[in-house]
């Protein structure tokens, strides 16, 4: 069986946590955030637990190898 290629975007972008739960950061948090309020730009540090299962199932299709670390 051939190995399966890592789609690295991905795995840059979702990492698990260690009961297994997919977790991602928020979007629109790398440029553009002089103009944001001090509260909204903390809020961008969190990471938010993702829960849709399609996602999920898109995930551990293209980062086969994300959860074995």
């Amino acid at each position: 069986m051939p190995k399966l290629k890592t789609h690295k975007a991905t795995a840059k972008r979702f990492r698990y946590t260690g009961k297994g739960k997919l977790r991602r950061h928020k979007i629109g948090r790398s440029h553009l955030r002089r103009k944001k309020a001090k509260r909204n730009i903390r809020l961008f540090d969190r990471l938010i637990e993702v829960d849709h299962t399609g996602t999920i199932r898109r995930v551990k299709r293209l980062a086969p190898y994300l959860n074995k670390k």
